[in-house]
């Protein structure tokens, strides 16, 4: 099989990566320097990742997706496995609160992140060779709704509402482009709603962040602290910021400056054309994620790439949608890091 790069998509995300690069030192290096006296420790750390990624992304580029297909059960058997041994002290790391990473010291590597691409990669398996069945529920749509709330329930256990709830609406989507019928998400949606009041129910730190979310001033160096000192950051960037390395928020106001909110950051130092200029690649990906997705000749390849853009593109929206305020601060770290 012939295999062709999409250069157009490869110029952009090297674009990303390497302003994600630059945007990580200006959001770090004071908090860097104080911290480890080394202005530079943030960026060194990613650059580390940007070369371990750029080789995987070589060498996967040179296997030929089919064997996904093939082998979609045994990896996501794997990544059950891991997402339980994560669960497990003295195995699982905590960090800020869940207990979702492998690792030693500041290099960890979080299951869950696999378990997002082997779901998409057996949905799409799925998918290919049960369409003829997608429109019936029973037994087209539960079967892989019982496989989504596993990983799901999985990911809540550490717990990772955030994660979670990007993977839910990754296979929502791409069951959506499969064709089921919209009384099915109707109904779902209904179920979704009690759902997350049950997990607001059963954990009173969730119902602080909807609070915040809803009048982030009423505890304002409390659970509203993050995003008061974000919208901070983001209002006084104006139509082109406050210059590169200009941000106020960075001096040990906004939390996670160089992760989570790293966004805020670039709003403040480049104002509305910044975000302008970011949303556009990542707006292109979905561009390029989806022509690719309908040039692929068989199912299984127009799934995957459907899934894996979706993804991509849920993850992004639910960032900037917190970072802004429009939705509670969840967690996940989602763009740039």
């Amino acid at each position: 099989m012939k295999k062709n790069i999409d250069i157009y998509l490869f110029l952009t995300v090297i674009l990303l990566v390497l302003f994600g690069l630059i945007m990580i030192y200006s959001s770090s290096y004071i908090w860097a320097d104080y911290k480890f006296n080394d202005a530079f420790k943030y960026v060194k750390q990613q650059g580390l990742f940007i070369i371990i990624g750029t080789v995987l992304m070589y060498l996967i580029s040179k296997i030929n997706y089919k064997i996904y297909e093939k082998k979609a059960l045994p990896i996501f058997i794997i990544c059950i496995i891991l997402l339980i041994l994560v669960l497990i002290p003295g195995i699982g790391k905590i960090r800020n609160g869940s207990r979702s990473w492998f690792g030693i010291g500041a290099f960890g590597v979080q299951p869950s992140e696999f378990a997002k691409l082997s779901l998409i990669m057996l949905t799409s398996k799925y998918l290919a060779k049960s369409n003829k069945f997608i429109k019936n529920l029973t037994k087209g749509v539960f079967p892989i709704l019982g496989v989504l709330f596993l990983i799901f329930g999985l990911i809540m256990l550490q717990p990772d509402f955030g994660t979670g709830m990007i993977i839910v609406v990754s296979i929502i989507a791409m069951l959506f482009v499969a064709g089921v019928n919209m009384k099915f998400f109707m109904g779902l949606g209904a179920i979704g709603v009690i759902g997350i009041v049950v997990l607001i129910l059963i954990a009173p730190y969730r119902m602080d962040r909807i609070t915040s979310f809803l009048d982030p001033w009423s505890d304002p160096l409390g659970t509203g602290f993050q995003i008061i000192q974000s919208l901070y950051a983001i209002g006084p960037g104006g139509l082109l910021g406050m210059g590169f390395l200009n941000s106020r928020q960075k001096h040990f106001y906004l939390p996670e400056p160089q992760t989570d909110f790293i966004f805020s950051i670039i709003s403040e130092e480049f104002g509305i054309l910044g975000i302008i200029i970011v949303a556009s690649f990542f707006i292109f990906i979905l561009y390029r994620g989806i022509k690719i997705a309908l040039s692929c000749q068989d199912a299984f390849g127009k799934y995957l790439a459907f899934g894996m853009t979706f993804q991509i593109l849920i993850q992004t929206v639910m960032n900037l949608m917190v970072v802004v305020g429009l939705i509670p601060v969840t967690g996940e770290v989602l763009l740039c890091n």
